[in-house]
C-alpha cells in the first residue's frame, strides 16, 4: 500500500521584513545626503528642514514594519529575521540624534536669541535686514525670555579686559576669523567712548544652520568691555546652540587676552 508523503513548505519571508529594511536604509541615506547637500552643495535651508522632518517619520515607519514582520515570523515561521534586525538597527541609528534633540528641547529653555547684556543687547542691523519671512525675527529680549536665559545660563555675562580698545578689537576680529565665521562688518577705527559692533555669520557644527553673531566692544577709558549676542535664523528652539557659541567664544577670547597680556602661555 502506497504511503502518501507530506511535503513541508518553508513559509516565505514576509514582505514587510524587506520593506522595513529598505525603508530604514532609505531614511539613513536620505538624512546623510540632506546634511551633506546642505553643508557643501547649497541645498536651501527650508527644503533641508522639510527633509529633516521626513527622515524620522520614515525611520519610525521602518520600525513599525519590522515589528509587524517579527510578529508574522513568530507565528508562521520562516526567514526574514535578519531583515527585521537590520531595520531595527538602522532605524535606531537614524532616530538617535532626534532623541538627543528631543532631550535638549525638553530640558533647555525655548530661546533663539541669547546675549550677555539683556538690558541693552548688541545691535544686529545687518542680520535684521537679511531675515526673510521664513526666518526667525531679530527681536529684543522680553521679560519672559530674559528670565528663561537667567535661569538656564546664569553665568552668561560680558567681559572686562585691561586692554586698549584697538588691541581688543584686533583679538575679537582675529577670533571671529579663526572660528571660520563670515565677518559681515569691517573693523572701524576705535573712537574713544563710542562702542564698536562687529557682525558675523556662524554655522552649527553638523547641520550647518545659520546663526547671526554680534560682538560689541566698549572703551570706558580705563578698561574695555565686550558683550556678545547670538541669534538663530531658523526654528523656535536653538537647543542650547547660541549659549554654547557665546560661552566658547568668550572662553577663547579670555585665553587670547591672557596670552596678549603675558599672563598665560599660548598653549594653555
Amino acid at each position: 500500500m502506497a504511503v502518501a508523503q507530506r511535503t513541508f513548505v518553508e513559509p516565505k519571508p514576509p514582505f514587510s521584513a524587506a520593506l522595513a529594511r529598505a525603508t530604514a536604509f532609505f531614511a539613513l541615506v536620505l538624512g546623510i545626503t540632506a546634511v551633506v547637500a546642505h553643508r557643501w552643495f547649497s541645498l536651501e535651508t527650508e527644503a533641508f528642514l522639510w527633509v529633516l522632518g521626513l527622515v524620522p517619520l520614515l525611520a519610525a515607519l521602518a520600525i513599525l514594519l519590522a515589528g509587524l514582520a517579527f510578529s508574522l515570523i513568530w507565528r508562521l515561521g520562516g526567514e526574514g529575521g535578519r531583515s527585521v534586525l537590520a531595520a531595527l538597527l538602522l532605524g535606531a541609528i537614524v532616530l538617535t540624534p532626534y532623541g538627543m534633540a528631543g532631550y535638549y528641547f525638553l530640558t533647555l529653555p525655548m530661546l533663539t536669541n541669547v546675549t550677555t547684556d539683556l538690558e541693552s543687547p548688541p545691535l544686529m542691523p545687518l542680520a535684521a535686514g537679511d531675515r526673510t519671512g521664513a526666518m526667525s525675527r531679530v527681536t529684543e529680549p522680553t521679560l519672559g525670555t530674559a528670565l528663561l536665559q537667567l535661569n538656564a545660563y546664569p553665568d552668561m555675562t560680558g567681559r572686562r579686559y585691561e586692554l586698549p580698545m584697538e588691541k581688543t578689537l584686533e583679538l575679537v576680529d582675529g577670533l571671529i576669523r579663526k572660528k571660520g565665521w563670515r565677518a559681515r562688518s569691517r573693523v572701524p577705527a576705535a573712537v574713544p567712548g563710542q562702542p564698536v559692533t562687529l557682525e558675523a555669520t556662524a554655522r552649527t557644527l553638523i547641520l550647518a544652520l545659520l546663526a547671526d553673531v554680534s560682538v560689541r566692544v566698549t572703551d570706558d577709558g580705563e578698561a574695555t568691555y565686550v558683550d556678545m549676542r547670538s541669534a538663530s535664523r531658523y526654528g523656535r528652539h536653538d537647543l542650547g546652540d547660541n549659549a554654547a557659541r557665546i560661552a566658547s567664544f568668550l572662553a577663547d577670547l579670555d585665553q587670547d587676552v591672557a596670552v596678549k597680556t603675558g599672563t598665560a602661555d599660548p598653549q594653555d
